[in-house]
């Protein structure tokens, strides 16, 4: 197990979330680490994302600018963080790295992670507060909140029912909120979620 790196063969990720591609190794008296490149097999294209050596680290593949890292001062760590992923960032992951020994020879070793990007099943909203039949005295503060679990991004409006079946919409934020109940705020109200 003489600088091998090591890492999982598969790795699933949620869309628009962020992922960590685990490549690690123990670092050996004598062997200095040189360069580390990923690199990325998609449907599409084929290219090295990003790349550290002693001159600094560079994100190679515009589509990753902003998004992808690796950590510093963590020997032995070259895991790459992805932030935001997209449903076309699915694909092989290559982590090679060089080491140099003291008597100035080259060791490469390399890994590949395939990678995954799903799609988190949308659920329902949850409206909490909002049980039907809710009572509040006059003049109190109040707030009826939606929440909903799914893929993000998730936008909220609240309607107010008006006769003739037209909704009104009053908010798009998850809360809605009063600051003093007036008996003309009686009445039937509703939110809806939705992503994309």
């Amino acid at each position: 197990a003489f600088l091998d790196l090591t890492g999982p063969n598969e790795i699933e990720g949620v869309w628009k979330g962020s992922t960590i591609l685990p490549c690690t190794y123990v670092p050996v008296k004598g062997f200095v680490q040189q360069t580390l490149t990923w690199t990325v097999v998609h449907d599409q294209s084929a290219g090295a994302i990003f790349r550290r050596d002693d001159s600094g680290d560079y994100i190679l593949l515009s589509e990753y600018r902003g998004r992808v890292s690796v950590v510093k001062d963590a020997p032995g760590n070259v895991s790459l963080h992805i932030l935001n992923l997209e449903i076309s960032d699915r694909g092989a992951y290559t982590c090679q790295v060089t080491w140099r020994a003291t008597n100035n020879s080259l060791i490469t070793k390399e890994i590949t992670t395939k990678m995954e990007v799903v799609k988190v099943a949308v659920t329902k909203p949850i409206i909490r507060a909002g049980e039907l039949g809710l009572t509040v005295p006059t003049g109190a503060r109040t707030s009826l909140t939606c929440v909903a679990t799914g893929s993000p991004p998730i936008s909220y409006r609240w309607f107010r029912s008006t006769p003739g079946g037209k909704g009104r919409l009053l908010s798009r934020q998850p809360e809605l909120t009063w600051d003093s109940l007036q008996p003309l705020d009686t009445g039937k109200y509703y939110c809806e979620a939705e992503n994309r």
